[in-house]
This record gives C-alpha cells, structure tokens and sequence, in this order.
C-alpha cells in the first residue's frame, strides 16, 4: 500500500520559511517523480514544484521560483520543499505527490496523493 505522509507545516509571519517533508512508502521510490502541489481556500489544487528520479531536473511554478527549492533523498524515501520568503497568498494545503516515470505538472498525471499539510502565512 502506497503512503505519502507530509509533514512540516504551520504558521509563519510573512518573510519567514519553512520545510515540508514527505516520507514515502510501498513504491520504489527511487523510479518515481515527485512533487508538491497547492490548494488555498476556493481554489484549485495548483502545481508548486516537482522533481525527477534523480533529483537532476527541477520545475517550479512561475509564483514560487526563486523562493522555494525542491529535493529529495532517495536513500530516505523523502522529498522536500524549501519555502523562504513566504507570502500570504502561499497560504494554502500543500501535498506531496507521485508517479511513475517523468516529471509532470499536472494533477492528473499523479497517481498517489499525501493527505496534505496545511501553511498558513500571516501578513
């Protein structure tokens, strides 16, 4: 059985960071692309950032460029998301996501899904 559990939410004044970390197990992650989508209050769960296999191929949303960074480790079956610079509009749920093969930016291309941590940025 596929699990995602992400971790590292909370509550941040603007400017501030923060670190979410998804554990993964029952797949072989070392095959799996992930990522790490969005979804604020009345909006569509959106793309934040994701990352290959290998951890040699990035891509992030426009929104977080510059200020967020994705990794992973595959020896601890873990992908992370670097926030800095946090605004309130990165108020949102966050959840870490997998599939198999390449990387996508699409929620459809995902086909296992953590139950998500909530950020919340205080202006």
């Amino acid at each position: 059985q596929v699990q995602l559990a992400e971790s590292g939410g909370g509550l941040v004044q603007a400017g501030g960071s923060l670190r979410l970390s998804c554990a993964a197990s029952g797949l072989p992650f070392n095959i799996f692309a992930m990522a790490w989508f969005r979804q604020a209050p009345l909006k569509e769960r959106e793309f934040v950032a994701t990352i290959n296999w290998s951890g040699g191929t990035t891509y992030y949303a426009d929104s977080v460029k510059g200020r967020f960074t994705i990794s992973r480790d595959n020896a601890k079956n873990t992908v992370a998301l670097q926030m800095n610079s946090l605004k309130p509009e990165d108020t949102a749920v966050y959840y870490c996501a997998a599939r198999r093969g390449l990387v996508g930016r699409q929620n459809a291309e995902y086909d296992y899904w953590g139950q998500g941590t909530q950020v919340t940025v205080s202006s």
